[in-house]
């Protein structure tokens, strides 16, 4: 062990989070409730340099953007009134329905959104009763174990409880893999790649896995146009469209095409409707293999046209870039400010599209539309763990009206947005004899 909560065995790191959690399960639900009380007041006060160390360590996205995130899984992530009681009583017996902690989790975080991430998932995990071995993408190890310090300080001040939360001092495949197969894990979460995922679901054990994702959203010509505009730019430029929720392509009905590119346009769109200029921004975008270049990755969206040498006069937020519906920047993940079009004849073949551009995966998808019958047509067709109606995909996981923050989508395993409750056994408890007062 290098110092509190950081180690540099995995078997030394996982027997600290057993021994915590054989601690932990000894408190009630008031104890958790006064460590996440006191955890987001100790994380808000340092926001500004988790923020500031995660845009520096990782090297992409906006920093400002970042502040936002923080702020979000901070104060809407739910707590332990996420975990209801349910009763049903009859005339000879009573059921309870309560939810239990799993044990010593498993954490597998992104690089694509790592500290948020972290936040959102501990908080999650310490509100349902289990301790937490992290697993950051070594892309944010450093300001993953700062994280992991300020935690378990807090912790250890209100609980006296020790590496509740920990982590190891480097983070390779190979002790991921020791943490995954190790005996005293009882529960994975994994919000990585898809590689990872494959890797994850090979466990016995209980499995919470993000997969992959390609978010995609219709446009029809019934839709508020300026407002889908105006959604969709503000999305996709939201931390150079890094997170996996938000729009990564469009299906647009051919009859509000071009009003549509003008509102886009207006809202700060840098528009590409001409072979020769997507020709060039795929050069630079996409490797022989015509997959995602990897190191454009968070990109500023003006950088992007520099590099592919397109003529710009002003500062943009966003590329739009219409394309077949084969081409890879519909086909594939960019997580880049950059979202194709693709132009179709009508509703019924802009449903055929998304869910072919979607790829099955079962993510995220959304529609503009002021017909009710088409939005709850095409939610129903695609059938995604996230699914949005005439707004934002930033809508749909806590950035909007206060609703519950959700960091995790597990599209492969089917629980979608994870919160608390997902994190624990759901547990049947039966008294028998009268009990009723009816």
């Amino acid at each position: 062990m290098l110092n509190k909560y950081v180690f540099t065995s995995v078997t030394e790191a996982i027997d600290a989070a057993v021994r915590a959690f054989k601690s932990f399960e000894k408190l009630g639900i008031s104890s958790r409730e006064d460590i996440i009380i006191n955890l987001r007041s100790v994380l808000e006060s340092n926001l500004e340099k988790i923020a500031k160390m995660t845009y520096e360590e990782t090297n992409f996205g906006i920093l400002r953007d970042k502040k936002i995130k923080l702020k979000v899984a901070i104060e809407q992530t739910p707590g332990t009134e996420d975990l209801n009681t349910e009763a049903i009583t009859k005339d000879k017996s009573l059921t309870l329905f309560e939810r239990s902690a799993y044990g010593v989790v498993c954490d597998i975080l992104p690089s694509n959104n790592p500290t948020a991430t972290l936040i959102n998932n501990v908080i999650s995990l310490l509100s349902s009763g289990n301790s937490v071995v992290l697993c950051p993408h070594p892309r944010a190890i450093g300001v993953s174990k700062y994280l992991t310090k300020i935690i378990s300080d807090t912790i250890f001040k209100i609980s006296g409880i020790e590496n509740l939360v920990v982590t190891l001092d480097n983070i390779s495949l190979n002790n991921v893999n020791e943490i995954m197969h190790h005996p005293d894990i009882d529960m994975i979460i994994s919000t990585g790649g898809s590689d990872v995922a494959k890797e994850v679901i090979k466990c016995k054990k209980k499995i919470i896995a993000a997969g992959p994702s390609n978010p995609t959203f219709i446009i029809d010509e019934t839709a508020d146009i300026k407002k889908a505009a105006r959604c969709i730019v503000k999305s996709v430029s939201f931390d150079n469209n890094l997170m996996c929720v938000t729009e990564k392509n469009l299906i647009v009905v051919r009859e509000v095409y071009n009003k549509f590119i003008s509102e886009l346009e207006k809202e700060g769109a840098f528009n590409i409707n001409d072979f020769s200029r997507m020709i060039k921004l795929s050069k630079v975008l996409l490797n022989e293999d015509l997959k995602p270049n990897k190191m454009y990755g968070g990109v500023d969206a003006n950088n992007i046209i520099d590099i592919a040498k397109l003529k710009r006069n002003k500062d943009y937020k966003i590329i739009t870039v219409t394309v077949p519906k084969i081409h890879p920047f519909v086909t594939e993940e960019l997580l880049m400010p950059i979202v194709p079009i693709v132009v179709v004849d009508d509703f019924e073949m802009a449903i055929d599209y998304a869910i072919e551009a979607e790829r099955g995966y079962k993510h995220t998808a959304g529609i503009y539309s002021n017909d009710l019958d088409r939005l709850n047509f095409a939610a129903k067709k695609l059938q995604t763990s996230v699914f949005v109606k005439n707004g934002s995909a930033l809508d749909a996981i806590g950035f909007s009206d206060n609703t519950p923050a959700a960091f995790t989508i597990a599209n492969i395993t089917g629980e979608g947005t994870i919160t608390a409750k997902d994190l624990t056994r759901k547990r049947r408890c039966v008294l028998i004899d009268p009990f009723s007062i009816r």
